[in-house]
This record gives structure tokens, C-alpha cells and sequence, in this order.
């Protein structure tokens, strides 16, 4: 089942890529984010950043500041890997690696669990990332995956529900 979840990830993935990503579509995905999570009482950290740079950030009631160190590094995790911060841990549990030291990722700045997800660009590749961080892994992705979405106008998009429940 675990690849199964792996798989509808990467097809999420596959199929939520934007037609281009500035600051101010940053702010709008950023927005609609806390949007949701206010709308959610979800206790969530939010940030979207490149490689380079921080392009939006925030934080709700209830989150912690360690919230926000974990959507840092899961952030960091989609940089590095060019994939979900969920995928990659996934499938390193397959292969039967750890973050650190086999995959190279130190516990200081990565995380491999759900809620980093990559802002892909068609015809040029993952060129930021979505943080989210406060809720259980599952519902972190979730959070970035709806709002990148709803802002495509995809459906079909939310991973099934019976994959939801794995670890």
C-alpha cells in the first residue's frame, strides 16, 4: 500500500504545475493558504520560499515555533529532491534508507514528512516551495495540494482515503 501512496503523490505532482510563479502569485497561494487554515483552526505554519529566497510567511494561534523550523526544512527536503517532502520520505522508507546519513539530509535542516510540496513551472521544473507544518503529516500535504488546486482549477486531486490512513 505504501507504494500505492507513493504513487498518487507523484501523480499529484505530475498534474499541479503552474503556468509561471512570481511574488505576487506567491502572495495570492500564500494567502488562500491561511485562508483555508483560519477557516480550518488549523494550528499551521505557512511559508513558500526558493532557493534564494522567502516569498511569503505566517503563522496561525497555535502554532510553535518548532512548526515553523519543520516547514522550513520540509521546504528545504522539496529544494534538494524536487519532490514532495512526503514522497521522499516514503520512498526512502521503501528502500530502506534514513534521511541521515544514507540519503545525506541532516536532521537540521530537512524533514521527510508530509507538508513540503514543490511549486513546479511548466517547461522549467520545481522552482519553489509550499511549508506547511501543524497539523498531522497527511493533512499538511493535503493542505498545499488543495490550495494548489483549487488556484488550477483541478479536481481529483486529494490522495484516497484509504491511503490516507497509512503511516
Amino acid at each position: 500500500m505504501t507504494q500505492e501512496l507513493v504513487d498518487a503523490i507523484a501523480e499529484q505532482e505530475r498534474r499541479l504545475v503552474l503556468e509561471y510563479f512570481d511574488e505576487d502569485l506567491a502572495f495570492t497561494l500564500g494567502c488562500a493558504l491561511r485562508e483555508h487554515a483560519v477557516a480550518n483552526a488549523a494550528p499551521v505554519s505557512i511559508e513558500i520560499k526558493s532557493a534564494a529566497r522567502r516569498y511569503f510567511f505566517t503563522t496561525l494561534a497555535g502554532a510553535t515555533p518548532e512548526n515553523e523550523d519543520w516547514g522550513r526544512r520540509k521546504g528545504n527536503t522539496v529544494l534538494r529532491t524536487f519532490k514532495s517532502s512526503m514522497r521522499a520520505g516514503l520512498e526512502y522508507g521503501l528502500e530502506g534508507r534514513e534521511q541521515w546519513p544514507d540519503v545525506g539530509l541532516p536532521y537540521s535542516d530537512f524533514v521527510i514528512h508530509g507538508g513540503g510540496f514543490p511549486i513546479t513551472v511548466k517547461g522549467v521544473g520545481v522552482i519553489a516551495a509550499i511549508g506547511v507544518s501543524g497539523l498531522p503529516s497527511v493533512e499538511d500535504h493535503e493542505m498545499s495540494t488543495a490550495i494548489l488546486a483549487d488556484h488550477l482549477g483541478l479536481t481529483g486531486i486529494a490522495l484516497p482515503e484509504a491511503l490516507k490512513r497509512l503511516p
